[in-house]
């Protein structure tokens, strides 16, 4: 069976159930073989099989003995950066050389910030 986003929990966890009882079995491994590789008990193996909720940390341990852990990533892939994370490091990395600016030159008789207002010459007022 396919999982579907329209199945309910219950369905869902009974396909993956029976998936990792085919797994197992194509392993060549007992129920007791897997419980016995996984630390937990027999019961709980079937039950898992059987499309009974258990707690996580049990799907993880089966997943691991059954060489199957990796796929985990596939389901729930890493999430990529937020459009905002990815413009903040952008920002910051630098993507092209610019030439130094040239400062403008003031034409005769104006104003420039910075110069005496008497064309450089201290006339004593401050």
């Amino acid at each position: 069976m396919e999982i579907k986003a329209e199945a309910s929990n219950e369905a869902v966890i009974a396909e993956l159930g029976a998936r990792l009882a085919r797994h197992r079995l194509n392993l060549n491994l007992t129920q007791q073989d897997l419980a016995d590789q996984s630390g937990l008990a027999v019961n709980t193996v079937a039950r898992i099989e059987n499309g009974h909720s258990t707690q996580l940390s049990n799907l993880v341990r089966i997943l691991r003995s059954l060489g199957l852990l990796s796929n985990l990533g596939l389901a729930i892939p890493y999430p990529p950066p937020s459009p905002i994370e990815q413009a903040k490091v952008g920002a910051k990395e630098r993507r092209r050389a610019r030439a130094p600016r040239k400062k403008p030159e003031s034409e005769p008789g104006t104003f420039t910030w910075g110069e005496s207002y008497w064309d450089g010459k201290d006339h004593g007022v401050k």
